[in-house]
């Protein structure tokens, strides 16, 4: 099995799948197919997310167990470290992830991969920093963002039902009625855009690793659940 397709069976189903990466239609051939909903909220089981255009997330159960209540995302805005820290990740593993994105940063943009990934792991080496330990939290987050997704989805999907059922009781707030409607959508896509952006920057971090070396990490950890 190519790497590609290990990467693609493992872990694609948090990552942000940009076009012309993966999905072509030979690969995707025997996929289940994407099955369009209500296009005013465009949720869609077993769809990865596509950064930036304005769809939002399966409304399927999260792939992740909060231990507490996650924050409220006003206006779109995410808090990512209250989404981590409600997903169980603690600043030391949080930490991890923003020190190798800290350093990937640093490097010139014509560093060759090779040495780059050299400078990278020596680096990490002496801040006593275990790759498979970072590329675990890295995934961690990932998971609680799509946890984080798909909750504001479906409690968006339930104020869409509950608001349309009160328009055809109260004709006269109509109006009133569909106004808060949008706002949720809208910020509901905010948060998906938001946290998608944020599940690309993490993506790099992981895809610099090698995505042979992801998959084991997500394989053998029990913190990391594989996409059926």
């Amino acid at each position: 099995m190519s790497e590609k397709k290990n990467w693609h069976s493992t872990v694609l189903g948090w990552f942000v799948v940009k076009e012309g990466e993966d999905g072509s239609p030979d690969e995707r051939a025997g996929e289940e197919p994407e099955v369009a909903q209500d296009p005013a909220v465009g949720l869609r089981p077993n769809a990865a997310h596509r950064a930036g255009d304005g769809s939002t997330a399966p409304a399927a159960p999260s792939p992740v167990t909060f231990v507490k209540d996650v924050p409220a995302s006003p206006g779109g805005q995410v808090d990512f470290d209250g989404v981590f820290a409600a997903a169980d990740i603690d600043d030391e593993e949080r930490g991890r992830v923003t020190k190798a994105k800290e350093l990937l940063s640093a490097l010139p943009d014509g560093t060759d991969p090779a040495v780059k990934k050299q400078i990278v792991e020596a680096s990490l080496k002496a801040f006593g920093v275990p790759i498979d330990k970072i590329i675990e939290a890295g995934v961690q987050e990932i998971q609680a963002l799509e946890g984080y997704i798909r909750l504001g989805a479906n409690d968006t999907s339930k104020l869409i039902d509950e608001s349309q059922q009160r328009i055809v009781t109260y004709e006269e707030d109509i109006r009133r009625i569909r106004t808060i409607m949008e706002e949720r959508v809208a910020e509901q896509q905010g948060v998906m855009k938001m946290c998608n952006d944020k599940k690309l920057e993490i993506q790099a971090v992981l895809e610099f690793f090698g995505r042979d070396a992801v998959a084991k990490v997500v394989r053998d950890s029990p913190k990391l659940i594989e996409p059926t």
